[in-house]
């Protein structure tokens, strides 16, 4: 779930405090636009980052609720001694009393989420597990897709959706357009399928800018050569990315490789 859903869904219980980012003029910790909100259940969604600035935020916005009355003010905030912070810029924030909003309008006001990183994950192994870990603490949606039956965990975070496919390469056809795709079976034989269904859809539509594999490079030889076998083209096969992760984090840990793995997808 995005954070402006849970905001919506929380004022179906009560109303809450909004507050967003106005106006930065120097050094901010946030942009124009992030925001946060206050529940009335104490439950705090986004944030507005700035350590004793938030805190400070937080605690104006509890006297607001405690207050139960309509407010729609802004505080300007020195980041300097006084905050205990060093930034030296000035941040204006706007505080505003919610009760009930049209999703839909929350939706437009909070813009900022509307940049969604879209996952199609291939394998429910210990490294996929970790990814989705990951993934469902940032702005993502995740499609997460297996051959095996019962792979899953019980539990999924709200932004991924699970899939058992069988064969695995059919679910290439249902990505989302955009979809960065991380490739991580239990099987080269079905990780060859799917590179190879991933590289006709990019022949075909072109709407997968990141193809990745996890392996070493002896894997990837391999591999290209029975890609070639299959028809496609070096420029082709180039827009493959293996091995996947970026470069200079050591170690083998699933966790460790998802952290590499989820850096190289955020950094486009």
């Amino acid at each position: 779930m995005r954070a402006w859903q849970a905001l919506t869904r929380s004022l179906d219980h009560g109303p809450a405090v909004l507050v967003s980012v106005h106006a930065v003029q120097g050094s901010g910790p946030r942009e124009v636009g992030a925001w946060m909100a206050l529940t009335t259940s104490g439950e705090l969604i986004g944030t507005i980052g700035g350590g004793q600035l938030e805190f400070d935020a937080i605690a104006h916005a509890n006297e607001l609720l405690d207050a139960a009355v309509p407010s729609d003010e802004i505080r300007r905030y020195a980041l300097g001694p006084s905050l205990g912070q060093c930034c030296g810029g000035v941040v204006y924030l706007r505080y505003e009393c919610l009760d009930t909003v049209p999703a839909e309008g929350l939706r437009g006001r909070l813009a900022q989420e509307a940049e969604v990183l879209q996952v199609g994950l291939f394998g429910g192994g210990h490294v996929g597990r970790a990814i989705v870990d990951l993934l469902g603490k940032l702005p993502a949606e995740t499609f997460w897709v297996d051959s095996r039956d019962e792979i899953f965990p019980p539990a999924l975070p709200d932004n991924v959706r699970a899939e058992h496919s069988d064969p695995v390469q059919a679910a290439v056809r249902d990505l989302v357009p955009g979809s960065r795709v991380l490739i991580m079976s239990f099987s080269h034989a079905e990780d060859l399928d799917i590179v190879a269904a991933c590289l006709q859809r990019q022949r075909e539509r072109r709407d997968l800018p990141f193809i990745g594999l996890i392996g070493s490079k002896s894997k990837w030889a391999a591999f290209r050569h029975r890609l070639e076998a299959r028809g496609f083209t070096e420029a082709e096969i180039g827009h493959v990315t293996c091995p996947i992760g970026v470069p200079g984090i050591e170690g083998k840990q699933p966790a460790v490789i998802a952290i590499a793995v989820v850096a190289q997808l955020l950094g486009g």
